[in-house]
């Protein structure tokens, strides 16, 4: 019997019937050549339902004592487990396409798991068009994080097409197999020297200092409530109130798509920013559209909580290991480099709040600036006094093809947690060449989120043309209503029709340019290698 750490409790503490707090995947195959979609997915069901030794924690099931949830919480073995229950497969109705898929996995996230068994689920999807299948799985929270998911992903899937994996990922042959192959792949010990142990002896004197860290950043913190740190965002603190913040129902509705790798990169480097910085300008953008949209654009910039790792590389043990970030994502700012520049000055500003500090002190320094955020939780009063306005992770993948007993990995999209407060998650992962989002929310708080997919393309284009890497249509969006006003004059004055003729070739030009630029939301309907889900399709939910 393992006891759980109260960090992991606490997602089952904030679960409701609302609000289920288990995170998942939807995975995309190709099957194989030549083999039988039928006796395919029937040999991976056998492989998957092994019920010998089972790694933590797909074998193991809640105790907890007198005072439930609230009291002593800890995992002990489940003698009664059955595979049958948690290896499960379906069918998608015709015609197979990946609306189908998206309403079944909105449907199979928005119930809970039972508390009573081993705390997971996984669906073999057939039915697909093109030759494809699917895997949804979903895990709780308090058993598993992101960078966990990882690794159970690499422990089952492998780059070389021509293997075949025959025991389950869920094994403990598995799990130490893996393991032993992150040792091979780390460096060789080799024998300190003298000057190696003054280094280590002067890291320990560093750590006694945590306390100061801590103070250090806990002072700065505190001077975002006072009005004295612009640049630092803090939970709470003047997040504004939107149709993201509201309450939310049980319902869910998931959507997912895939941008090029490189082309985010190259869109992000071009602000000296990173990847996470992109991907947040990306979703900012989006946003700033779906609210203008639904004309709930507040004056203060929306805030996003942007989870960090704290996991070691080869620590596949932990449930949670996670740090918090908060995000001004600049919402409020119409010019797309100054709003990148703000959520760039506030993710610096985030990061240099843990600079120096051990996995411990980040740990404790996120428990403490996180007490506003609990105290909406606990009191219920999230939607009065929210948070953040989403949440946006970004995990990092296998960056190579990955295949499953030789069916290609076409797209690997998470599919998280909404909660009161913030009805919309956005987390995309890396994989091969893509990067696949995934975006979850409430579908009665949020109607239309699949428009979500459109407006982030949309928000992509508009940052490389802000930074100089397409150019920009001769007429934007918003000065199209001035078209009537032009031809009144043109009736007056008719040299001015000269000019607007003289953009016609230009806009042709920039048309060009815009299709040469690598587009990852219209693949065919053949599902390419690296356009795994249709813009069109996911736009039309």
């Amino acid at each position: 019997m393992t006891r759980m750490p109260m960090t992991d409790a606490m997602f089952l503490i904030n679960e409701t019937r609302r609000t289920p707090m288990h995170v998942g995947g939807l995975h995309l195959f190709d099957l194989p050549e030549g083999v039988d979609d039928i006796e395919f997915l029937a040999e991976l069901g056998d492989i998957l339902s092994y019920d010998g030794d089972l790694r933590h924690p797909f074998g193991e099931r809640l105790k907890m004592g007198p005072l439930g949830q609230f009291g002593r919480i800890a995992w002990e073995q489940d003698n009664q487990l059955d595979m049958d229950y948690h290896i499960r497969h379906s069918a998608l109705p015709a015609p197979g396409r990946y609306r189908e898929l998206f309403s079944l996995v909105s449907r199979l996230h928005s119930t809970l798991l039972d508390r009573s068994r081993p705390l997971w689920e996984l669906h073999l999807i057939e039915g697909l068009q093109n030759r494809q299948f699917a895997m949804y799985m979903k895990t709780h929270h308090c058993a598993i994080d992101g960078a966990g998911s990882m690794h159970l992903l690499n422990s089952m899937y492998t780059p070389n097409p021509k293997a075949r994996i025959q025991y389950s990922p869920f094994s403990q042959e598995a799990h130490e197999a893996y393991k032993e192959a992150l040792l091979q792949a780390r460096p060789r010990r080799v024998q300190p020297n003298e000057r190696e142990l003054k280094t280590v002896l002067e890291f320990i004197r560093q750590q006694l200092g945590g306390a100061a860290h801590i103070g250090k950043a806990l002072r700065d913190y505190a001077g975002v409530w006072l009005g004295r740190n612009q640049k630092l965002a803090a939970p709470v603190y003047k997040s504004p109130r939107t149709p993201l913040s509201q309450r939310i129902t049980g319902a869910r509705r998931f959507v997912a798509q895939s941008w090029d790798f490189q082309r985010v990169r190259t869109m992000s480097k071009a602000f000296d920013g990173t990847l996470n910085d992109g991907v947040l300008a990306m979703v900012a953008g989006a946003l700033r559209r779906y609210l203008v949209d639904q004309r709930a654009l507040p004056n203060e910039s929306l805030k996003a909580m942007a989870p960090i790792s704290l996991r070691a590389a080869d620590d596949t043990e932990s449930a949670n290991a996670v740090g918090f970030i908060t995000a001004n994502l600049g919402t409020a700012v119409r010019d797309p480099a100054k709003r990148m520049r703000v959520i760039q000055e506030s993710m610096q500003a985030g990061k240099e709040q843990l600079s120096g500090m051990s996995r411990r002190e980040v740990e404790i320094y996120t428990v403490l600036t996180q007490l506003p955020t609990l105290l909406t939780f606990l009191t219920g009063s999230t939607d009065r006094f929210p948070a953040f306005s989403t949440v946006v992770s970004n995990v990092p993948g296998p960056r190579q093809q990955m295949y499953w007993n030789g069916a290609r990995l076409a797209g690997l999209y998470p599919v998280s947690i909404p909660f009161d407060g913030f009805a919309a998650n956005f987390t995309v992962v890396s994989h091969d060449t893509n990067l696949d989002f995934g975006i979850v929310a409430c579908r009665h708080t949020l109607p239309q989120v699949q428009r979500m997919i459109d407006y982030m393309e949309e928000s992509l284009v508009e940052l490389e043309e802000a930074a100089g890497l397409r150019s920009k249509p001769s007429r934007r969006r918003g000065i199209a209503k001035k078209k009537p006003a032009a031809k009144k004059a043109a009736s007056k004055q008719p040299a001015a029709k000269k000019p607007a003729a003289k953009k016609k070739p230009t806009a042709k030009k920039k048309a060009t340019a815009r299709k040469a630029a690598p587009r990852k939301t219209t693949p065919s309907k053949a599902a390419p290698r690296k356009k795994a889900v249709p813009k069109s399709v996911a736009a039309s939910k």
